[in-house]
């Protein structure tokens, strides 16, 4: 066995950190998570710094937040920035590097640092490339078939999975890794990412999912809603989020909360035949495990759906961390709560393999002494754009249109119901929130600035516009869309 410890990175798309059996959740049935948490540390103050997907997979290979890497919205088309990678500077440590699942770069394919990439793009052919997992479907006989559910990439409705077990993103991502790592060559250590596409929907779990919660008489909990969501007139990034809530039924909401928590439970079944694989290729002991996930999902909570948005629910997302077996800097059935966020996975896992953590990283090792007072962070430009200050109980959420604030003390109101922007015995904390904020403005967010007050820009009224591309729907894939002609806005909305 090589004596530099073997790394394994999971992620997920779109899994709050709430949605853990260890964290308290009356429904979640994530047993395997649970006692990886058991075996290590769950770090339970952990935010996305920009929580969508291209911005957030941009910090966590690079370890550097938005401001330095230049995606704070969602450039799908720009290239990854000329920093060292967590591949990179694994493989530079002699490390042989694999990922399996959503990379989510341009070009797609890309391996920034990796040995080799097994791709699932879901779906992304515009940009001419048929990943992996599409040409797997092929081989079996589904060549272009996987839309044919008829349910969009980035809408709520549910169905289960209609093909075989076998063939579900989730199941063929985790035997991708397992060959991987029977593939591995023994004499030199390995640092594995696997990346699943889901619980992002769309919401396709196999009925054996939904099935097992019925069956276990699991009473899906419902969303909660502030009371400040019935202002009379919210800021327009609050009208648009609302506008989205507003077209569910209570049955629809139950069905969509279901069918996430059946991919998500679906994933932690999976996560136990690598762990198997690890075990019985005499791995395990000598194995760095870490999960988490690049945003959580809204889930219908203070009526909103999705990301993009520093509520509890979108913002805070798990973090995992198992050292080697005897680690004390991991330790095992520990709870930390410290501010950490995706930009500190990076230097997390190099200073737990004894790797020189580049000087291009922004992030902090999350086993270190050090600790951060504060946490910022940021998603969008113009009128949709939100930024979020955290000093570990106090949250301050800024809306620049409109020059909304909402606070709220997460120890006394973990589910956020309550503003205390308008608070008098808050007043001290919402200025000191508030002057953080301003210190961390740059680019067009500086326009929100006058004589050092922070005053945002005018509200804007908003007016629903026509959902053309059916929230992003895609099409047959066989055979494969053109590459170029279609206009990217008809694909992908704002939402990815």
């Amino acid at each position: 066995m090589p004596e530099k410890p073997n790394v394994l990175l999971i992620s997920t798309d779109h899994w709050p950190a709430s949605l853990l059996g260890c964290a308290g959740h009356p429904a979640i049935q994530t047993p395997t998570l649970d006692q990886l948490a058991a075996n290590g540390t769950r770090f339970t103050n952990t935010y996305a710094e920009c929580p969508v997907c291209i911005p957030a997979r941009r910090t966590l290979m690079t370890g550097t937040t938005p401001r330095t890497h230049g995606d704070r919205v969602f450039q799908e088309t720009l290239p990854m920035p000329d920093l060292p990678t967590m591949a990179e500077t694994f493989k530079g440590a002699g490390y042989q590097t694999y990922a399996v699942g959503k990379l989510h770069v341009y070009p797609q394919r890309n391996r920034i640092g990796f040995d080799d990439v097994i791709l699932d793009e879901e779906g992304r052919q515009i940009y001419g490339v048929v990943d992996d997992y599409e040409l797997f479907l092929g081989d079996q006989g589904y060549a272009g078939r996987f839309f044919e559910h008829g349910m969009s990439n980035n809408e709520y409705s549910y169905r289960p999975w209609f093909l075989p077990e076998e063939t579900h993103a989730t199941n063929w991502a985790a035997n991708q890794m397992c060959r991987v790592i029977k593939r591995r060559d023994p004499e030199k250590p390995a640092f594995w990412y696997l990346s699943f596409r889901h619980p992002h929907p769309p919401l396709l779990p196999m009925q054996s999912y939904m099935d097992l919660y019925r069956d276990m008489g699991v009473e899906i909990d419902m969303p909660h809603t502030g009371a400040w969501t019935q202002e009379e007139n919210p800021c327009f990034s609050l009208q648009v989020d609302f506008d989205r809530g507003s077209k569910f039924s209570t049955e629809q909401i139950r069905g969509a909360r279901l069918a996430f928590y059946a991919l998500c439970t679906q994933i932690d079944h999976q996560l136990r035949v690598i762990i198997g694989t690890l075990r019985e290729e005499g791995l395990l002991d000598n194995t760095i495990i870490c999960f988490t996930s690049d945003h959580g999902d809204m889930l219908g909570n203070h009526n909103m759906w999705a990301k993009r948005l520093f509520y509890e629910n979108s913002a805070n997302i798990p973090m995992l961390l198992m050292g080697v077996k005897g680690d004390k800097r991991v330790g095992h059935h520990r709870i930390d709560d410290r501010l950490v966020g995706w930009q500190d996975v990076m230097p997390t896992l190099l200073d737990l393999a004894d790797i020189e953590i580049p000087d291009t990283v922004d992030g902090i090792s999350m086993v270190g002494e050090e600790k951060r007072e504060w946490f910022y962070g940021e998603v969008d430009e113009g009128p949709r754009a939100t930024r979020m200050i955290h000093d570990g109980r106090y949250k301050l959420i800024y809306y620049g249109t409109g020059n909304r604030r909402l606070l709220f003390d997460l120890k006394e109101d973990p589910n956020e119901l309550v503003d205390l922007s308008e608070s008098i015995e808050h007043v001290d904390i919402l200025e000191k929130l508030i002057e953080r904020l301003i210190s961390q403005l740059y680019g067009e967010d500086e326009s929100w600035i006058q004589d050092g007050v922070l005053v945002g820009v005018k509200d804007q009224p908003f007016k629903p516009g026509p959902n053309r591309s059916l929230t992003s729907m895609r099409g047959a894939h066989w055979p494969p869309p053109p590459a170029s002609g279609m206009p990217q806005i008809e694909w992908y909305s704002a939402d990815e």
